[in-house]
């Protein structure tokens, strides 16, 4: 059974990651969901494309959008 390390890291069994395609050197992601961690392999390329329906408004600077999402937080809206 795998032990977590002191810097929070884990060694997993080499028959699970087998089993889950995982190599050395694969990029992972883990998510929490009802106290149960899920990790799972990243695709190459899986996020190509997930956000291609989005365009960016030309009109508004980088600055005037990072100003207008701190005044959405603090819950100012002109």
């Amino acid at each position: 059974m795998p032990k977590v390390s002191a810097k929070r890291q884990l060694t997993l069994p080499a028959n699970q990651c087998r089993s889950a395609g995982i190599e050395p050197g694969d990029e992972c992601r883990s998510f929490v969901a009802k106290g149960r961690i899920t990790l799972v392999r990243q695709q190459p390329g899986s996020a190509w494309g997930c956000l291609a329906h989005l365009r960016a408004d030309e009109t508004v600077s980088d600055d005037q959008s990072l100003q207008e999402a701190i005044e959405r937080k603090r819950g100012y809206t002109p």
